[in-house]
């Protein structure tokens, strides 16, 4: 089996790129990095080489692109399962499931108001009446799952699995727009953003230089050089 290779965008902006590549480094696996900055030339000249959907991530594996990031959770679940993305009990493992197609496929008030930006600090922007109802709906998420399922550990399961690369991004997120958190949800995020591969990845986006004017909706300064 050839090294796989994970084709990503900004660290700073990417939530989707962000979660595989959590996933993967959180497991020992490892792989190759192709970073394409949005807007710039390597993108334009790159993308369409790189993904047959013109999107990010994309994971490639024996020649064969694997696009769509739950697509590429399955597909490393299913060619590492000696890594444990999911959790091994098979209750835990449809709820771990569940958590993460509601994230794939819902929360568009949060993820549209509060975009990703780990280098950014805008306590209080975008919230709203839909933003406070879909973090309370992922707020439950999470209590649900430590109540049920935390015994041995600070994740969502115990130990890290699947989901806490995929809700990595919305911890990022608590911190950039200061979202108020219950105890049970505050001691999950922190423990979200104390896992290396979180570290790995905020550090590296701190240092980005490019700006995107279309994910900074609350910047106030000139863009940076």
């Amino acid at each position: 089996m050839s090294r796989p290779t994970l084709v990503i965008a900004n660290k700073n902006y990417s939530s989707w790129s962000m979660r595989p590549w959590v996933l993967l480094r959180s497991l020992g696996i490892e792989f190759d990095e192709v970073e394409l900055k949005f807007g710039s030339d390597a993108w334009r000249q790159g993308i369409g080489r790189w993904s047959p959907s013109g999107l990010v991530p994309v994971l490639w594996l024996d020649d064969e692109p694997v696009w769509d990031t739950l697509a590429i959770f399955e597909t490393v679940a299913e060619r590492w399962p000696e890594n444990g993305a999911w959790p091994r009990d098979a209750r835990a493992r449809a709820v771990a499931r569940s958590i993460c197609a509601e994230m794939h496929a819902g929360f568009r008030a949060l993820r549209g108001a509060m975009p990703m930006n780990i280098r950014g600090s805008y306590p209080g922007k975008g919230m709203s009446g839909e933003v406070q109802r879909d973090v309370d709906r992922i707020v439950a998420n999470w209590t649900a799952c430590r109540e049920r399922f935390g015994r041995g550990g600070d994740l969502l399961f115990g130990g890290f699995s699947a989901p806490d690369a995929y809700y990595a991004p919305v911890a990022t997120r608590i911190v950039t727009y200061g979202v108020a958190l219950p105890p049970v949800a505050k001691r999950y995020v922190d423990a979200v953003l104390a896992l290396p591969a979180v570290q790995e990845w905020s550090a590296a986006a701190r240092a980005e230089p490019e700006f995107v004017a279309a994910d900074e909706p609350y910047a106030v300064a000139a863009p940076r050089r």
